[in-house]
């Protein structure tokens, strides 16, 4: 039998999440992750495509996103990358409190938060034109 791709490229729209979903939860779990850091990185992968989708592309058609997954025996890394607008993480300002953003009733904003609070490393790069997000979740030590 092949060996199954490690990469995925989906066009950079909402429909095109769930197929993201599968595929990163698959490889994940194939890795070795445990359910719950299976769903970890599926949220936190979901995360960052929604925010390629809403903000890199502006929800403009005709754009991809590419997914691709490496996994060692430390670790677990999913690369996101497109070609729209990157991301600043230096000019980003979240909201300061979910209890605060509960309060002024505000939709949104929380995918940065939720990525970093799921996954061990979150980090951003931009070469030419390519944008990626890197999501890094550790195993945890045997023995």
């Amino acid at each position: 039998m092949p060996p199954r791709p490690d990469s995925l490229q989906v066009p950079a729209r909402p429909a095109s999440l769930e197929a993201v979903r599968r595929f990163v939860a698959l490889r994940a779990a194939e890795a070795g992750l445990g359910e719950r850091a299976v769903e970890q990185v599926k949220l936190a992968v979901d995360e960052a495509c929604a925010n390629v989708v809403e903000h890199a592309y502006g929800g403009e058609e005709g754009h991809t996103i590419s997914v691709r997954i490496e996994a060692d025996e430390a670790r677990l890394v999913v690369r996101i990358r497109h070609t729209g607008r990157g991301f600043e993480p230096d000019r980003y300002h979240g909201p300061l409190a979910l209890a605060d953003a509960a309060m002024q009733r505000r939709k949104g904003g929380f995918g940065v938060q939720i990525m970093q609070r799921l996954m061990d490393e979150v980090a951003y790069s931009t070469r030419g034109r390519v944008s990626e997000v890197r999501l890094t979740k550790y195993r945890p030590a045997v023995g």
